[in-house]
């Protein structure tokens, strides 16, 4: 059987058959230069593009004590109130594995309570 092509339309939009020969034309171009315009020149081969980890916060501006925080922010400057606010997170932190301790409870289980901790800081506006 050999391929045979419909004849470009006025319009030029074609269609084409192939037959055992493997190659047709297709308007007029064979098949590897067609396939060399429609291919990339090159293909990009590696790892994909990771953004690093997102530390906003998603309530940014959001809960009771987000005003009060962002005023005592623009007070005291931006390096003391952090200074201030990693002692209190540090100061939280240990307070809820001395309660551990006296509950009896596992890493795990403090681990989550510290957790649940900065999310609820989070949704109160402590972390605005």
């Amino acid at each position: 059987m050999a391929a045979s092509s419909i004849t470009a339309p006025a319009n030029g939009l074609c269609s084409s058959f192939y037959g055992k020969s493997g190659t047709s034309s297709i308007c007029g171009e064979d098949y590897s230069t067609m396939l060399a315009k429609t291919t990339p020149a090159w293909v990009r081969v590696g790892k994909p593009l990771r953004h690093g980890p997102m530390m906003g916060n998603v309530n940014a501006g959001k809960g009771l004590f987000a005003p009060a925080v962002v005023i005592t922010r623009n007070i005291v400057g931006k390096k003391r109130f952090n200074q201030l606010r990693g002692k209190a997170i540090a100061l939280h932190s240990q307070v809820i594995t001395e309660f551990c301790k006296s509950i009896g409870a596992d890493s795990k289980q403090r681990q989550g309570l510290i957790r649940v901790a900065k999310k609820n800081g989070e949704k109160l506006g402590f972390l605005a």
